[in-house]
């Protein structure tokens, strides 16, 4: 299994790149603002998702382990496929996918190209309770607004659970009134500089 990918970026598509690591070129399949990201010659760390099937196997490289989780769980759902989940990573980002679930608002993701009603449906029901949204959120934040921190402190290394116990006290302390970037700076300050062990509850 290839977890992850750490090399040079050799060759550089929207949506695909090749990553060359000790001599050795590996074609990883990329979200389009990831691909923007990247540059040739650049070094690169990805997070990969490796897809075996019976003609030979794929490799999905993520940014963040954020995004690796969320296009595991979109390919959870009947009916996506890994090409399906990355599209949907690439039209719509992490957070607008925790938000659109969290309102349960299965319009946003019909709007991608090859998702139809009934398979938006069942991402917001398959999904419902897995992208790290609380039942019940403190009503002074909107939901994007929550799941925008929980993200930004788990990709930093915390696990689910501490980011967000953090972002909630953080929100009641500071108050609606608070930018992201405040409550992000607020939450970073109360966890300090240790990393938790372990980057996922799941």
């Amino acid at each position: 299994m290839i977890a992850s990918l750490n090399g040079k970026v050799v060759a550089l598509e929207p949506g695909s790149a090749i990553i060359d690591v000790s001599g050795v070129g590996y074609l990883v399949y990329v979200t389009l603002p990831t691909s923007n990201l990247l540059s040739l010659d650049s070094s690169a760390h990805l997070f990969t998702t490796m897809i075996v099937r019976e003609d030979g196997f794929s490799l999905f490289g993520f940014l963040s382990s954020v995004d690796q989780r969320i296009f595991d769980l979109l390919r959870s759902v009947t009916g996506v496929g890994p090409k399906s989940a990355l599209a949907i990573l690439s039209a719509m980002g992490v957070d607008q996918i925790i938000s659109s679930v969290a309102t349960e608002d299965d319009a946003s993701f019909r709007q991608v190209s090859g998702v139809g009603p009934k398979t938006a449906k069942l991402i917001v029901l398959n999904l419902a309770g897995k992208l790290g949204v609380p039942n019940s959120i403190t009503p002074k934040a909107s939901p994007s607004e929550l799941a925008l921190i929980v993200s930004a402190l788990a990709g930093l290394g915390w696990n689910e659970r501490v980011a967000q116990e953090a972002a909630q006290q953080s929100i009641r302390q500071l108050g609606s009134q608070a930018t992201s970037n405040e409550l992000l700076k607020h939450a970073l300050s109360k966890l300090g500089t240790a990393k938790s062990v372990g980057a996922s509850d799941e």
